[in-house]
């Protein structure tokens, strides 16, 4: 299933029914699950671990060594969960000796041209629209999509469930949940049909929206939001995901859309 015009070191270890089409470099120390398909012109570097069934799609680079001036050429990885597809031309970086590894989780759709630089972590079932740059260390929860050509600031956390316009400059971390837009970017409601099409019931829909009036539209600080919710909502995996997730922010999280601003 290796293609005679394709370059594959003796030292990868390629599963059973992988195809690899011409004039693909594939690099020593990669391993490759079962049933993947890495199309014509694709290079993977050394350090490549990606997982069963995934598309590699034509131009896309995987673990090509990170952008980062402090690299000093340390042993790192990139991790690719399976049923992953990567569009054309899209690049995925290795982790640097911060966190040690990149990796993208189950079933994530990386649309053509999007960037995944050295040491972020994508959940499982995300999608990052098309040209999507995300920085160094950037977080993003399962199940989260970022729209086209949105860019994606350092050390950002994204959390699960989140929808972000295309053409996004992301700079504050966005909480799970929510619908992210404008600019500067702004909470925007609760991803609610995203949230239907997952299984969330009207019920888990509501608390979670209560929680969040409590802390964009009630003209509470975060403080005082966080300690209103803990002490007046029953405790739920929503509510305390939430909380951590804006307690532990440090970037602090997006604001709340304001027709006042200039």
């Amino acid at each position: 299933m290796i293609q005679p015009l394709a370059y594959v070191d003796p030292q990868a270890k390629i599963a059973d029914n992988v195809v690899i089409e011409p004039f693909v470099t594939i690099h020593k120390n990669v391993e490759i699950g079962e049933g993947t398909w890495i199309g014509s012109n694709v290079t993977i570097f050394e350090g490549a671990r990606i997982g069963k069934n995934c598309k590699i799609f034509p131009g896309a680079v995987i673990s090509a060594i990170p952008q980062d001036l402090k690299f000093a050429g340390e042993e790192t990885t990139v991790i690719i969960g399976d049923n992953v597809i990567i569009r054309e031309c899209a690049t995925v970086n290795r982790g640097t000796s911060a966190a040690n590894k990149t990796q993208i989780g189950s079933n994530t759709l990386i649309m053509a041209y999007t960037h995944v630089a050295h040491d972020c972590v994508i959940g499982s079932g995300c999608i990052l629209a098309n040209s999507v740059q995300l920085a160094g260390h950037v977080t993003v929860g399962d199940y989260a999509i970022v729209g086209g050509t949105s860019a994606v600031h350092q050390f950002v956390n994204i959390g699960s469930h989140v929808i972000i316009s295309g053409g996004s400059l992301v700079r504050k971390d966005v909480p799970p949940y929510t619908k992210a837009a404008r600019e500067p970017l702004s909470y925007e409601g609760v991803n609610s049909i995203g949230l239907r099409r997952r299984g969330f019931t009207a019920e888990k829909i509501n608390e979670i929206q209560e929680i969040y009036r409590n802390l964009y539209l009630r003209g509470y600080n975060n403080s005082k939001a966080l300690s209103i919710i803990e002490a007046e909502m029953p405790a739920t995996k929503e509510r305390d995901e939430i909380i951590s997730f804006i307690r532990d922010s440090d970037r602090g999280v997006m604001k709340g859309y304001s027709s006042k601003r200039d």
